[in-house]
């Protein structure tokens, strides 16, 4: 405990990581401030009803979106549609960079990368103004609006949208000036602040079963396995020994010795589950735009019922969307030829493997094999939760004529978990432990590397 607060103290003493720190906390503090901010002409007491445990968008994929958004989506605030719009754009112009070359040769220079940065902030604010507009014809169709008349909308959809562009601001300005990646930073601070809200009814759900005491146990340890579990594989990595020739320089001998190229088993980190969400939630955002919730009926209604966040439907596509941005976001962040070709020009080699090509496939095979793993870990922390509450929900929604022992199990314990609690508030519990506590491991090497700069002892270690 000592050394910890010991490296506290180094911390502290860094004037230009002090400025850092206190400026990401500030945003933060300013980001949570706006997300408190309503907009006008809504009735924010029937709206946060919406997202209850009895309300319509209970288990849906916009619950989760509030979840991520720090519960501004169900009160309708100036930062309703938080750091998504930023997110989405980010997702299109990498996507884009694969796809086009010019912007896959504007990728590797500097120039190029402002330019790409410039044109994420332009689709930023068009996807911003686009679901402002739907969530407006949401809140429109669902009657919650003391006035719904063009003047109206054009500023609760002017108020969406300035949000949206106003968080991607802070977001770049932590980027800049702060500690850790603006878009986690942001992610973390909205997904602490729900915390308490989800304990408390973890608390309450399981206090009926087996009271107070029990409870807290359990939820204790059940909390500090989980957060161990993800704590050790995202920190485990695959080394891959690597042998230096000696060469002969004037009088001197450089090179001989052996080392190691590490390959993180959670390379991408908590970036798959924050595309995929962002993906995956594309329905119901393409759907807000015309009004249309999973309770309008028809088709789309029927679609959207389909393809809500409770459905096995969602879940699945949600878990390949996991595995496929953790390949994509390893193939545009590492290139084994790259690593290869670096090694030959330095002289080093892997025991037992040609330089060259040979190299730059043997990297390959393993970087596959271990983000294959690594997005089946994800997907085992993300999906259980899920799955439970599908299982749930389905059985929640048995219909009234069916057996008597099926009208049992629906009101005895079903409908305790899925109806009284809410249970749906915890399918995405586990995304939002890794993104959590992935961004606080993020942020610790930040500070470690930036402490081993200044002759200081590590902060992590």
């Amino acid at each position: 405990m000592k050394k910890f607060f010991g490296r506290i103290r180094d911390v502290w003493a860094a004037k230009d990581i002090r400025v850092k720190i206190l400026f990401t906390m500030f945003v933060l503090v300013l980001y949570r401030l706006g997300t408190a901010i309503p907009v006008p002409y809504v009735k924010n007491e029937l709206l946060q009803s919406l997202f209850s445990g009895s309300g319509i968008y209970s288990g849906t994929i916009f619950q989760y979106l509030n979840v991520l958004n720090g519960g501004a989506l169900a009160s309708a605030t100036i930062f309703a549609l938080g750091i998504s719009p930023y997110i989405t754009a980010s997702i299109v112009m990498q996507l884009l960079a694969v796809a086009i070359p010019a912007l896959e040769r504007m990728s590797k220079d500097e120039e190029g990368k402002k330019k790409i940065s410039q044109i994420t902030r332009y689709v930023t604010v068009g996807l911003g103004a686009l679901t402002a507009y739907g969530y407006f014809a949401i809140l429109k169709s669902q009657g919650v609006l003391y006035r719904d008349d063009f003047f109206a909308g054009l500023v609760i959809v002017f108020c969406f949208g300035a949000g949206a562009a106003i968080v991607m601001w802070l977001g770049e300005k932590i980027n800049e000036f702060g500690i850790g990646n603006g878009i986690s930073m942001i992610l973390f601070a909205n997904i602490v602040a729900s915390f308490p809200t989800l304990v408390g009814t973890l608390i309450e759900m399981l206090k009926d079963w087996v009271g107070v005491g029990i409870t807290a146990i359990i939820t204790i340890l059940v909390g500090v396995l989980i957060m161990y579990v993800i704590v050790v594989v995202t920190n485990s990595e695959r080394r891959i020994p690597i042998q230096y020739g000696k060469r002969v320089v004037g009088r001197k001998v450089y090179g001989g010795q052996n080392t190691n190229l590490p390959l993180k088993l959670a390379m991408a980190g908590v970036m798959p589950i924050i595309f995929a969400s962002s993906i995956a939630s594309l329905p119901a955002t393409i759907c807000m735009f015309f009004g249309i919730t999973s309770e309008s009926g028809g088709f789309w209604g029927s679609f959207l019922k389909t393809f809500d966040s409770s459905s096995i439907l969602y879940l699945a596509i949600y878990l390949v969307l996991i595995v496929a941005f953790a390949y994509f976001y390893i193939m545009i962040s590492f290139d084994p030829v790259e690593v290869s070709n670096n090694l030959k020009k330095n002289g080093g080699m892997i025991p037992g493997v040609r330089p060259g090509e040979p190299t730059a496939a043997y990297i390959k095979k393993i970087l596959g094999r271990i983000t294959f793993i690594g997005a089946l870990f994800l997907c085992i922390v993300v999906g259980v939760p899920m799955l439970a509450n599908s299982i749930l929900h389905l059985f929640y929604s048995l219909d009234i004529n069916s057996t008597a022992a099926a009208q049992q199990l629906q009101a005895s314990f079903v409908n305790r978990l899925y109806y009284n609690y809410n249970f749906a508030q915890f399918a995405n519990l586990g995304s939002s432990i890794i993104i959590v506590i992935g961004v606080i491991l993020e942020t610790g090497r930040d500070i470690e590397s930036q402490l081993t700069m200044r002759n200081y002892k590590g902060f992590l270690q």
